[in-house]
């Protein structure tokens, strides 16, 4: 390269080099800046009628309700400030009991929004993946997963079974669609939330769903989350009011035909442990779907 090239890549890393720094969503750790006009953007391109919406310079959201495939649908977007910090995670006591959602999000008074985290093993629907060592009652009221990490504490890690779900690290939330464990443990996640490997919807708008998954084609509730990017994700709720919910295949064409720019979707089990709470600017909890004991919640705060 000559002097002259030398001399023009320099001054290209000179004006690109802050721009990469101060990116608002792009760099890893970086707080975004607040956007501009979030509540009014997104009403403006809303599919249905505002339920609620929360705009603080930390967090901002809007609920919108609406109906898809006649079941009444309820869709949540939202911009995070600091993903790793206003993430949360509250869980029922490891391999004692369930809780009601509602009561472990008033365990985290900072919390505004909360829905059902990871899907859990009980009595009553005890299977477990052949690749799982021990048997049904050794999961009991604890996420079915190869991978538990609860405020950075690691409460399972089984050897050999790959990990499907999300972790909370300081670059968000991310899925995981069959990596090792102690590739997940690398990037040092301080929550995880996780099920059944068919749980993961779409990766960069690629399907995941198995092609013969008879359950994909059925209909029940969900509670289905798309991350855009570090800062911003949706939440897709289906209730099973009207048609008795919403197939797996129609939330995936959903995001597909309206969020083709989703980095992944992740189904966040559903059916019975559905919930969806938000917390009125009195300060009570309001359930707008589901209310049964779950596992653990994935929480937003302040």
């Amino acid at each position: 390269m000559t002097g002259r090239g030398h001399r023009i890549r320099r001054l290209l890393l000179f004006i690109l080099l802050p721009a990469l720094f101060l990116d608002p969503g792009g760099g890893r750790g970086e707080a975004a800046e607040e956007p501009v006009r979030f509540v009014e953007e997104a009403a403006a391109d809303s599919f249905g009628p505002m339920v609620y919406s929360f705009d603080k310079p930390t967090l901002k959201y809007t609920i919108e309700q609406f109906a898809m495939g006649g079941e009444l649908c309820y869709l949540t977007r939202l911009w995070v400030k600091e993903p790793a910090r206003q993430i949360r995670k509250k869980t029922a006591k490891w391999e004692k009991n369930l809780l009601y959602a509602r009561d472990m999000a008033r365990a985290l008074p900072e919390a505004v929004l909360a829905v059902n985290g990871s899907g859990f093993v009980s009595p009553q629907y005890p299977e477990i993946p052949d690749n799982y060592p021990g048997e049904s009652k050794d999961y009991f009221y604890t996420p079915l997963g190869s991978l538990t990490v609860t405020d950075g504490e690691v409460f399972r890690n089984l050897e050999g079974v790959p990990y499907y779900g999300l972790a909370l690290t300081e670059d968000g939330l991310q899925m995981y669609t069959g990596e090792d464990n102690e590739a997940v443990l690398s990037e040092h996640p301080v929550q995880t939330w996780s099920f059944y490997t068919t749980c993961p919807m779409l990766r960069n708008n690629e399907d995941l769903l198995p092609a013969e998954w008879d359950f994909a084609d059925q209909r029940a509730s969900r509670t289905i989350i798309a991350r855009l990017d570090r800062n911003n994700y949706l939440l897709l709720h289906v209730s099973s009011r009207r048609k008795g919910g919403l197939s797996l295949r129609r939330a995936v064409t959903f995001f597909q035909e309206n969020y083709d720019r989703a980095e992944w979707v992740y189904n966040l089990d559903g059916g019975p442990s559905s919930t969806f709470l938000y917390k009125r600017k009195n300060g009570r909890w309001k359930a707008v779907y589901g209310g049964v004991k779950v596992t653990d919640i994935l929480a937003f705060t302040e």
